[in-house]
C-alpha cells in the first residue's frame, strides 16, 4: 500500500523548507511570497525505514478573489483527501491567525491522522508561545524548526506509526503494468483497445491502489496486472482538478507498478503535467515505456517521429534511454507493441548479472579510462558487483569513492547500459569504499 502524506497550511509558514528537508533536496520553491508553490510538489522521504511520499502543498485561503489562491484551495482539499496523514503548520512568530482558524475547520472534519506542527521554534521563549496553538482544537502539537530539522524526529516517529503497513509481498506475485499520464491522453481508449476484443483476458479484480482496476491479462506468453488509472471516483465534497488528481492518481499506481506505460496525446506535446509523472515514475526507479497516442491526428512526413523523439529525449535528459512509441488507441495502431516493450522493459528491470561477468568487462573499461584524479589523488575501482534489490543496482569498491563525481557516473552507467542493455529502467550507481 502506498503512504502519502500532506502537508497543509497557509501561505509562508515554511511548508516548503520544511519538505525540502525531508526529502534531501531543493526541488520545491523556497519564496516569502504568497502563492509561489501554486504547482504541486511530490516527493519521496523514509523514516526508520518507512518510506512514504510527502505532497508540498499551497498556501490555503478561504474566501480569496485571487485566482490562482482559488486553484490552490481546491487542491489542498483533493490532498486531504487522498492524503492517509496530514501535517498542519503554523508559523509561531505570527500566532494563531483567521487563516489558521479556517484550515483547522476544514481539518477537523477529517477522519485521518492530523500532525499540528509550529514551525520556526528555536528557542525556549517561542517553545512557551507555542501553547497558545491549543487554541485550534487539534490536540496536542510538536515543534520544529524546518530551517534547521530541530524537532523534526520525534514528528516522524509519530508520522510513521500511523501510516499504514505495505501489504504482503504473496498479493503482488504478478507483475504491475500501470497506464498513466493526463486526463484525455487516450489512456481509457488503449485499454480498451487492448482488453475490448481481446480473448486473453483472465479476469477483472478491484485494485489495491484507490481509483485503479487491475486487469489480469496474458500476451505473449507473459501474465500480468495491467493497471487502469483512467477512472475518476466522484466524490460528493470534493471540487475535482482534473490536473492535479491525475497526479494524486499517478503516485498510488506508479508506487505499486513494476512498468509505467506513460500515455501522453500527440497533439499537446511532453508538457509540464507528463513531464512531472515520467519523473515521479524514475524518482520511484520503475521500468518506463513512453506512448505517443493519437500519432493519427498528427500531420507528418518522414522526418516527424524521429523530430518529435528528438524533442522527448532532449526534456528527459539524463535518463534518455526509454523506449518511444507513436500509436494510435483509435485504430490499434502498435498498441500490441507497446506491450510487448513494457514486458521487455520489466526483464531488463528485473535481470541479475553476475558479478564475474560485471568485472570482466567492466573493470578494462575502467582501466582504459579512470575517474580523474583529484587533487593529484588517483582513484582506483577494484571491484563491482549488483546489489541484491529489486531495480539494477550497483555498487562500485574504490579507495576513495568521495573523489568520484556525477560526470563520471553517467559513464559508467552508459556503459553497463551499452554492454548488459537496461533499456527503459533507471540504473543506480553507488561508490562505496573498499
Amino acid at each position: 500500500m502506498s503512504r502519502i502524506v500532506a502537508i497543509v497550511g497557509r501561505p509562508n509558514v515554511g511548508k516548503s523548507t520544511f519538505f525540502n528537508r525531508l526529502i534531501q533536496k531543493r526541488e520545491a520553491i523556497v519564496d516569502a511570497v504568497s502563492g509561489v508553490t501554486r504547482d504541486r510538489h511530490y516527493g519521496k522521504s523514509d523514516w526508520n525505514g518507512k518510506e512514504f511520499s510527502l505532497i508540498d502543498t499551497g498556501g490555503y485561503v478561504v474566501g480569496s478573489d485571487d485566482i490562482f489562491e482559488a486553484e490552490i484551495d481546491k487542491q489542498v482539499e483533493l490532498a486531504i483527501d487522498e492524503a492517509d496523514a496530514i501535517i498542519f503548520m503554523v508559523d509561531v512568530e505570527s500566532g494563531v491567525t483567521g487563516m489558521d482558524e479556517d484550515v483547522a475547520n476544514l481539518l477537523r472534519k477529517v477522519d485521518k491522522p492530523v500532525f499540528l506542527v509550529v514551525n520556526k521554534v528555536d528557542n525556549a521563549k517561542r517553545a512557551e508561545d507555542a501553547v497558545e496553538f491549543y487554541a485550534l482544537g487539534l490536540g496536542e502539537y510538536y515543534t520544529i524548526a524546518s530551517i534547521n530539522g530541530s524537532g523534526t524526529g520525534e514528528l516522524l516517529d509519530a508520522l510513521v506509526e500511523v501510516l499504514p503497513e505495505k501489504e504482503d509481498e504473496e498479493e503482488e506475485e504478478l507483475p504491475r503494468f500501470a497506464v498513466v499520464g493526463r486526463p484525455n491522453a487516450g489512456k481509457s481508449s488503449f485499454i480498451n483497445a487492448l482488453i475490448g476484443e481481446d480473448r486473453y483476458i483472465v479476469t477483472d479484480i478491484a485494485g489495491t491502489t484507490r481509483d485503479a482496476i487491475d486487469t489480469k491479462y496474458n500476451r505473449f506468453g507473459f501474465e500480468f496486472n495491467l493497471v487502469d488509472t483512467a477512472g475518476i471516483r466522484r466524490k460528493s465534497k470534493v471540487k475535482e482538478d482534473l490536473e492535479f488528481y491525475s497526479v494524486m492518481r499517478s503516485i498510488r499506481a506508479i508506487e505499486h507498478c513494476d512498468v509505467c506505460l506513460l500515455v501522453l496525446d500527440a497533439t499537446r506535446g511532453f508538457d509540464g503535467q507528463v513531464q512531472n509523472i515520467f519523473w515521479l515514475a524514475e524518482r520511484n526507479r520503475k521500468g518506463i515505456v513512453i506512448l505517443v497516442n493519437k500519432w493519427d491526428l498528427v500531420e507528418k512526413d518522414n522526418k516527424s517521429v524521429k523530430d518529435y523523439e528528438k524533442v522527448i529525449r532532449k526534456q528527459i535528459e539524463p535518463f534518455t534511454d526509454v523506449p518511444i512509441l507513436f500509436i494510435s488507441a483509435l485504430t490499434k495502431q502498435r498498441i500490441y507493441k507497446a506491450i510487448e516493450t513494457a514486458v521487455d522493459v520489466y526483464k531488463n528491470r528485473s535481470k541479475k548479472i553476475k558479478t564475474s561477468k560485471l568485472n570482466e568487462v567492466l573493470l578494462p573499461i575502467i582501466e582504459h579510462y579512470p575517474p580523474p584524479a583529484y587533487k593529484g589523488k588517483f582513484v582506483k575501482i577494484k571491484y563491482i558487483m549488483q546489489l541484491p534489490t529489486p531495480q539494477p543496482q550497483f555498487a562500485f569498491f574504490c579507495n576513495l569513492p568521495q573523489y568520484i563525481k556525477e560526470p563520471y557516473k553517467r559513464f559508467l552507467e552508459n556503459k553497463l547500459r551499452e554492454h548488459f542493455g537496461f533499456n527503459g529502467v533507471p540504473v543506480s550507481i553507488y561508490m562505496r569504499k573498499k
